[in-house]
């Protein structure tokens, strides 16, 4: 008997076929669709992101993709969301209202009465001074944490005193110490206690001033610098570790770097690598051997000509950086390397690795006592930043809590703010090359002009308060308008901070061999920022002075 419906089967075979292959098609165009997403798609760059954006950005394991900026970048301090649990708290203990009542009740009981009837001069040397002047310190600077205070010293005349004392400014989120000295004037009150009348401003105690001591510390050539007078920050320790014996070094597994494409390119691309190499090697578990050699990209100068020769301590926390990675100098280290080598009968066992391909997993259990990673392909095979991209992102991490600003920068910011008693409000101003581009900031010449400003900020800030004005443009004087209404500061008016008899002079001339370092384009950022950072109403230019996008039309 015939199947009375004989085409049934074949029809159901050829639909499935159908089904089969428009399934497959789909499958083949949607890995199309994510292959050229995957190829063309630039991640945003962190160092024009918001804070929340920029913890996201370190956090994740993407490629990195670099624009060309005239920005600081953001250090370890900033981003205290990713730091690590196991950094330490702030050195030295705060000292707060309760801590001045515990010492008041020590004194009370210790300290014979002031006798008011007596009363003819102050006696610098008695606690109660200094009770008073931690008393008025805590209501006169509220953005300060007060650490530590050195015994007061008398002033200029008989009622006078002047304190010394540490302190770090509570949106500094590193643990690092400042200096202070001021002069205070007292009198007698009505319930026989000193009481603070009158105090002076930033640095005014000068008798309170720690001597300033002579110290010819190692430079990074070995030799010393010849700077009269020497002076520096005694709590920088910025010399080159040495690596001892040859024992030790041969006791010792380094990771190499060699020069790649990253130099001379922008800061945020250097940072973006050297934290890529000093990971692989926590990664790892060895030392990193560390170029101090550092190379200013021309958009920071305004010759636009790149600056080799720059030291990374000009910018950087070093210190800091040896406390909590192991790092080696790369000068020191082939010096060694070569002289313990050369002649003798046992090598030192060395793998070159000439491709970035070659991943951190991959050298995991390597047994020899130097992995070289050299970087000769044409760019951008030659990046550092290459080898933590793919894989290598879920295995290495990038180690931002190791690279703070550097302390002498971070001196002048602290100078500028305490010349403006720490009261102060701030406004970005950003113009040059921006203001000047109509097609992808249309609106930014005409909202960041003089006229423009003052109106805006006439709403935001009170009359006659300290204003600084962070911002590039170049004109000193193109801001006048606003010093009928505020008190105007800018970086240019602190630039003895920074000139041929300063601290920063003198302590970068000794680093630098004796020979004068440049105030360059990306220092004068990083201290206008971070004196922004500290004002206490601030004012942006791409979120309040205009409604343009901060990175062109359309990107909003």
């Amino acid at each position: 008997m015939k199947d009375p419906n004989p085409s049934t089967e074949p029809i159901g075979q050829h639909l499935i076929k159908v089904i089969s292959n428009l399934c497959f098609s789909v499958f083949v165009f949607s890995v199309l669709i994510i292959t050229v997403i995957a190829i063309t798609y630039k991640p945003p760059d962190p160092w024009l992101e918001s804070t929340p954006a920029l913890t996201k950005f370190f956090t994740a394991s993407e490629n990195a993709t670099f624009k060309n900026d005239e920005s600081v970048v953001k250090t370890g301090e900033d981003l205290v969301s990713v730091l690590p649990p196991t950094l330490p708290p702030a050195r030295g203990d705060q000292i707060t209202e309760a801590v001045i009542e515990k010492s008041e009740e020590v004194i009370a009981n210790s300290t014979p009465k002031l006798n008011c009837d007596e009363f003819r001069a102050v006696n610098c040397s008695d606690p109660r001074i200094l009770i008073a002047v931690e008393r008025f310190n805590l209501k006169a600077f509220k953005s300060i944490a007060f650490l530590e205070y050195q015994t007061p010293v008398n002033g200029s005349k008989e009622f006078e005193c002047d304190v010394s004392w540490r302190f770090r400014n509570k949106k500094e989120k590193s643990w690092r110490r400042y200096r202070d000295f001021r002069r205070f004037k007292f009198d007698i009150g009505e319930d026989c206690h000193y009481k603070v009348v009158h105090a002076g401003g930033w640095h005014s105690g000068i008798n309170a001033r720690r001597p300033r001591s002579t110290n010819n510390y190692r430079t990074r050539g070995g030799g010393s610098g010849r700077v009269a007078p020497p002076v520096r920050d005694e709590e920088i320790n910025d010399t080159i570790p040495t690596l001892g014996s040859e024992t030790n070094f041969r006791k010792g597994k380094y990771l190499y770097y060699s020069r790649g494409g990253d130099y001379c390119k922008g800061m945020n691309q250097y940072l973006w690598s050297f934290l890529c190499g000093l990971g692989e090697a926590m990664y790892l578990n060895r030392t990193f051997v560390m170029d101090l050699s550092v190379c200013l990209a021309g958009s920071y100068n305004p010759s636009n000509k790149d600056e080799e020769g720059k030291d990374f301590r000009f910018y950087f926390d070093f210190e800091h950086l040896k406390e909590v990675a192991s790092i080696v100098e790369e000068g020191e280290f082939v010096r060694d390397w070569k002289k313990w080598d050369r002649g003798h009968k046992r090598k030192i066992p060395v793998r070159k690795v000439v491709s970035h391909r070659v991943t951190p997993m991959q050298l995991k259990k390597d047994k020899n006592a130097i992995i070289w990673r050299q970087f000769d392909a044409p760019e951008p095979e030659n990046y550092w930043y290459r080898v933590c991209e793919g894989q290598a992102a879920k295995y290495v991490q990038r180690p931002w809590h190791a690279v703070w600003k550097s302390k002498r920068l971070m001196n002048i910011v602290t100078e500028i703010s305490g010349r403006m008693d720490w009261d102060f409000d701030a406004v970005h101003v950003v113009r040059g090359e921006k203001a000047q581009n109509k097609e992808l900031w249309p609106h930014l010449d005409s909202d960041t002009s003089p006229d423009a400003i003052l109106e805006k900020l006439k709403g935001m800030i009170q009359p006659w308060r300290n204003l600084y004005i962070a911002t590039n443009e170049p004109f000193y004087n193109y801001f006048d308008k606003l010093r009928s209404h505020f008190k105007v500061h800018l970086l240019d008016d602190y630039k003895e901070l920074w000139g041929n008899t300063s601290e920063w002079y003198n302590e970068t001339t000794l680093l630098n061999n004796g020979r004068p370092v440049e105030f360059d384009g990306y220092m004068r950022v990083a201290v206008d920022t971070e004196v922004f950072y500290r004002g206490k109403t601030r004012v942006e230019t791409f979120f309040n002075l205009t409604k343009d996008c901060k990175d062109g039309i359309n990107t909003c």
